[in-house]
C-alpha cells in the first residue's frame, strides 16, 4: 500500500468537503437541493471508508471477504452513530419529527461510499503500487 498517496487523496477529500459544507450552508443547498444530503454522505462514506484503510492497513491480498467487511463495518457503525446522534438532535432540540426513509437512505449512502473506497483502493491505490514494483 502507499501510504503517502492514500493520505493526500484523504487531505485533498476532507477539505474538498469541507469547502463543499461550507457553501452549502451559505448558500442553503440542503434545502434547496433535495438530493445534497446524500451526496455528502456518499463522500462522508468514501472518507471515512479510505481513512479505515489507511489507519488499519489489511492485508488485502490475502482474504478479500475479512478488509472488505472490516471496512464497511467501520462506515455502517459511524454513519448509524451519526444518525442516532441526528435523531436526538431533531427529537430534543430542533423537535423535528424522525424520518425512517432519510436515515435509511443516508446510512445507505455512507456504506456506498465505503464500498467505492475499497473499489478504489484496489484499483488506483494497489494497481499503481503493483505496477511500479
Amino acid at each position: 500500500m502507499d501510504s503517502k498517496r492514500l493520505l493526500i487523496r484523504l487531505v485533498s477529500l476532507i477539505v474538498f468537503i469541507f469547502l463543499l459544507n461550507f457553501l452549502a450552508l451559505k448558500f442553503y443547498w440542503y434545502s434547496s437541493i433535495w438530493y445534497f444530503d446524500t451526496i455528502m454522505h456518499f463522500l462522508g462514506g468514501l472518507w471515512l471508508g479510505l481513512v479505515s484503510i489507511y489507519l488499519f492497513p489489511f492485508a488485502f491480498r490475502e482474504n478479500l471477504l475479512k478488509p472488505v467487511c472490516q471496512v464497511l463495518l467501520v462506515v455502517l457503525f459511524v454513519g448509524a452513530g451519526w444518525e442516532i446522534f441526528e435523531i436526538l438532535v431533531d427529537r430534543f432540540i430542533t423537535q423535528n419529527s424522525f424520518n425512517i426513509l432519510d436515515s435509511t437512505s443516508d446510512v445507505f449512502f455512507d456504506l456506498a461510499g465505503g464500498l467505492f473506497a475499497i473499489f478504489y483502493f484496489l484499483k488506483r491505490i494497489t494497481y499503481v503500487q503493483e505496477n511500479i514494483v
